[in-house]
């Protein structure tokens, strides 16, 4: 049993503020009425000013910022580790792997992981086919020639065989030949593309360095150095400036600079400079980083994100001798991974941007084939072994093995022969309990256990980047947040069971409305500053989105009571007082919510709850929905006088790169909303959900 109460509302400063291009999602086309439908809000979108769309984008370095004025980084660039080992110099490879344990890892290979060895081999990206022709600008393309290069360069490294060579050259050949390292038209060579392609170099460099011909290394190595320059040069320190730390876009270039500095140390001159600025930066990435393992950005993006600080830990660790990995965020993050998946293991409790709701769940769209492909879930879990064996954790050790046993992959599988330690036990997951409170960010999730037919519920109620980031904005003028990953999805709740999601988020969103979640409007109008663009949170106060938190979190194996309180997260205009949600199953195959809502002043107060199929009225305050043979039953009890509605739950999806808040409309399920039929200044709502 679990029991977490906590009331006293603490007071922070600061403010955040967000958007962001996402992993690709390609158009997608509505048909007939949908069609119209979509015209019809697609025009209010373009005409609302309330809907204007935000041109603001700093999701790496902003300047003229006064917060910024002072210049940090420089010092620590000069301070903090960034040097190679005395032993490395002139040496390759060094960057992850020696000669020597490269050997070990080659004995693994045709030993004990002879058979898994084999399948990779079966697997390996550029043997199945040529890489993409310049400018190669399609989404994700440059990024999944990076992942070739590398894992070309280790297989033929790991087997000797010279086609793997011919491969890997074949492709860095490619990467040389891109002119932009990711978009001509958004970031051009200063964001995520840059970052992976400066890694897949880096990599294939230092490995293959001793097999390359002089001047196939000159080829390189002045890639290299080109997009190195262009990218430090971007994101170098200067008087105003600030960086978004800990958001993606700023840490996935910085793993991919460091890599590559370490990989041409020595030989072209910058290159300490880019360590320099790598190691400065990421000391504020890990500042910034989750301190109880939750992500705030979303399970997405912890896929997508992760790995990268990874990437840079273990590069810095190796290259130079210096230890990061003592992250206590890290330390939790299977946590994270074991919760977010809902029972069964396919599927995820998607709060904030992730792929694309009810279409993702339905096993159609571009979303599901890129994040299940071939059928497989790709959650990366394998960067699980690798702090499993940092932390010596067999719990950590066990959750990879238990997402692996359901079919998971990884990006880059070929990792996990140097991650996963063989000789660490392997806790079963039975013996982790399938409940877990994350204080900082106030999210909670419970399971009735680990099987396939569980019930789960995921309930949020807490500010975006936790509560720990509220003095950390106040002491690092130099951070600047951007949560546009994050919705305003405060006192909402995912709810799961019979293997089927039953009501919960709608996805991925190029400009997220407090409609799209299960949770309160007042008079029509959300959370935080909604509808202006991808960040519905900029220049809302931080202290405000603090005093969102948890109450109250009793769970046990036959039950929960949940608590949350978000009045703080509405703008204060409209005179919220109390917004204090409670959710609890005393039944199996019930579940009661309960929400008291207090303001100064008159309001229509609405609810909604969202399904992805069809939402039929059977009596009156009653409601059903069935999706794929499951039923949810809807009841209203409180309050009397209420008006509802069902209607299509039309989300606007993700733009392109650099114009994510222009995308298009999309239908995901229906959702239904209570409303008082009054104005008023108190009001409760009970709800009773039956599956």
């Amino acid at each position: 049993m679990i029991t977490i109460t906590h009331q006293k509302k603490v007071k922070q400063a600061g403010f955040g503020e967000q958007r962001f291009d996402r992993r690709p999602i390609l158009s997608r086309t509505v048909t007939g009425l949908l069609a119209a439908l979509v015209c019809v809000c697609s025009a209010a979108f373009m005409t609302n000013p309330t809907l204007a769309q935000d041109a603001s984008e700093a999701l790496g370095p902003k300047d003229n910022n006064a917060r910024g004025a002072t210049t940090p980084l420089l010092s620590e660039m000069k301070t903090l580790q960034s040097h190679l080992r005395p032993e490395f110099v002139d040496v390759h490879p060094r960057v992850y792997f020696t000669e020597q344990e490269l050997g070990a890892l080659r004995t693994r290979a045709h030993g004990p992981e002879k058979t898994w060895w084999e399948e990779q081999l079966r697997r390996v990206r550029a043997l199945e086919g040529p890489p993409p022709p310049p400018p190669a600008e399609k989404r994700r393309a440059q990024n999944d020639v990076a992942f070739a290069i590398a894992e070309s360069a280790f297989a033929y490294k790991i087997e000797g065989d010279p086609k793997y060579l011919a491969a890997a050259k074949l492709y860095m050949d490619a990467a040389v030949s891109y002119d932009v390292w990711g978009y001509s038209f958004s970031k051009p060579n200063v964001d995520l593309a840059a970052g992976h392609l400066l890694y897949g170099m880096g990599v294939a460099y230092d490995l293959l360095y001793n097999d390359l011909t002089p001047a196939e290394r000159e080829k390189y190595r002045n890639k290299i150095a080109r997009q190195g320059k262009l990218l430090y040069e971007f994101f170098a320190p200067r008087p105003g400036r600030s960086w978004a730390y800990s958001q993606n876009h700023t840490f996935i270039p910085m793993s991919g600079l460091a890599v590559a500095a370490y990989a041409v140390y020595g030989e072209v001159p910058e290159a300490k400079q880019w360590a320099a600025l790598a190691r400065a930066i990421y000391s504020k990435v890990l500042a910034t980083y989750s301190k109880d393992g939750y992500y705030y950005e979303g399970f997405e993006y912890w896929i997508f994100s992760t790995p990268w600080i990874i990437h840079y830990l273990d590069a810095q660790k190796h290259a130079t001798g210096e230890d990061l990995f003592d992250q206590p965020g890290l330390q939790k993050a299977h946590l994270y991974a074991a919760h977010s998946l809902t029972p069964g293991g396919q599927m995820m409790f998607d709060f904030g941007d992730v792929f694309a709701g009810p279409i993702t769940r339905a096993k159609t769209g571009d979303d599901y084939e890129r994040s299940h492909p071939g059928g497989h879930f790709e959650s990366n879990y394998s960067l699980l072994y690798d702090l499993a064996s940092r932390y010596n954790d067999s719990e950590i050790q066990g959750v990879a093995d238990w997402m692996k046993g359901m079919g998971h992959t990884s990006q880059e599988e070929w990792w996990t022969l140097a991650w996963r330690n063989p000789k660490l036990k392997s806790t079963p997951i039975e013996a982790l309990k399938p409940w877990h409170h994350f204080p900082d960010h106030d999210v909670v999730f419970w399971r009735s256990g680990w099987n396939a037919q569980a019930t789960a519920i995921a309930f949020k109620c807490g500010p975006p980047e936790g509560h720990s980031a509220t003095s950390l904005i106040a002491s690092t003028p130099d951070w600047h947040t951007e949560q546009g990953h994050v919705h305003p999805d405060v006192n909402s709740f995912i709810l799961w069971a019979h293997g089927q999601y039953l009501t919960g988020d709608s996805g991925y969103a190029g400009v997220p409305t407090t409609v799209e979640h299960n949770t309160l409007l007042v008079d029509g109008r959300g959370q935080g500053n909604e509808g202006k663009g991808h960040d519905a949170w900029a220049g809302f106060p931080y202290e405000l989105m603090n005093e969102a938190r948890i109450t109250k979190a009793q769970l046990t194996a036959d039950g929960f009571e949940m608590e949350g309180e978000g009045a703080g997260v509405y703008d204060p205009s409209l005179g919220l007082k109390r917004y204090l949600r409670r959710i609890t199953m005393k039944t199996s195959g019930k579940i009661e919510v309960s929400d008291v809502v207090e303001s100064t002043s008159p309001h229509i107060f609405t609810e909604i709850l969202h399904s992805d199929g069809k939402m039929k009225s059977t009596a009156e305050k009653r409601y059903q929905t069935n999706i794929n043979d499951v039923s949810l039953q809807v009841q209203l009890f409180e309050p009397q006088g209420v008006t509802s509605k069902v209607e299509q739950n039309v989300v606007m999806g993700p733009g392109r790169p650099g114009s994510v808040d222009k995308g298009s409309l999309e239908p995901r399920g229906e959702r239904l909303l209570f409303s008082t039929t009054e104005k008023v200044t108190s009001t409760q709502f009970v709800w009773e959900l039956g599956f």
